[in-house]
């Protein structure tokens, strides 16, 4: 079984759980970096980073990791895409706790990080950007949102790293643009987590849990009901013309 962009779903258990323990710390210590910098109004290369400075920091972290780690773990760095994957069946079920322990691990290894290198007040005062709802925006928003989200990365990242009618060289820039427009959209309801383990990451070392739940079960929904809608629908099937002639079949 082929996994994303071309990994291999038989490999090495703590093979691949280094390369997502790994590819998560880096993704989720690229973007909460610059989201705290933002929060304690730390200058960046002459101004203090915005929302925009931090969806791009996400996004182009994740462009490189899938060009990185893509081939060895399918580089999935976010429960919500393990999950998806094997309930789709495009993906082993034994090797998902190894996954997620990898990439709540990374995340929260990513955070302690943070913590260490801007100080307690990366922890106090930013709570290591975490994602929380925005001033008066319900749980349920907020879980909605992450799923809608959600829904449209996991939709884009089974279209372009299984198929192989796409160029290889597109889907990592696919990927991670479209992780960027998530966390655009949804920042400003959710903080656009758009990863369980991104979420779970800062809020554990900060000990912020405000709407943890839709967080975790936002995400895994969008991402199943996309991963479910390509497999059922879109993805590549056969030519009608050849399924209606016996001929073509048997031979």
């Amino acid at each position: 079984m082929s996994g994303l962009y071309g990994s291999s779903t038989t490999q090495n258990v703590p093979r691949v759980a280094v390369a997502e323990l790994i590819g998560t710390y880096l993704l989720v210590l690229a973007g909460t970096s610059v989201a705290v910098a933002a929060l304690l109004d730390q200058p960046i290369a002459g101004g203090t980073a915005d929302s925009l400075a931090i969806a791009l920091a996400f996004g182009l972290a994740l462009v490189a990791l899938v060009n990185a780690l893509g081939h060895v773990s399918g580089a999935h760095l976010n429960p919500a895409v393990t999950v998806a994957l094997a309930a789709t069946g495009a993906f082993p079920w034994r090797y998902v706790p190894a996954y997620l322990l990898a990439q709540l691990g990374g995340a929260v290894l990513a955070s302690l990080t943070v913590w260490l290198t801007y100080g307690d007040a990366a922890r106090d005062q930013a709570s290591l950007a975490a994602t929380l709802p925005g001033g008066g925006v319900s749980t349920l928003t907020v879980f909605v949102i992450e799923a809608v989200v959600t829904f449209f990365l996991v939709l884009v990242i089974v279209s372009v790293a299984t198929d192989s009618r796409v160029a290889k060289g597109a889907a990592g820039l696919a990927v991670g643009f479209t992780l960027a427009v998530c966390v655009l959209v949804a920042g400003p309801l959710s903080g656009g987590a758009v990863n369980p383990a991104r979420a779970l990451g800062p809020m554990i070392v900060a000990g912020e849990f405000d709407g943890a739940w839709a967080y975790v079960l936002g995400p895994v929904l969008g991402a199943v009901l996309a991963a479910v809608l390509y497999a059922r629908f879109l993805s590549r099937g056969q030519d009608p013309a050849q399924a209606e002639d016996p001929a073509t079949s048997a031979a």
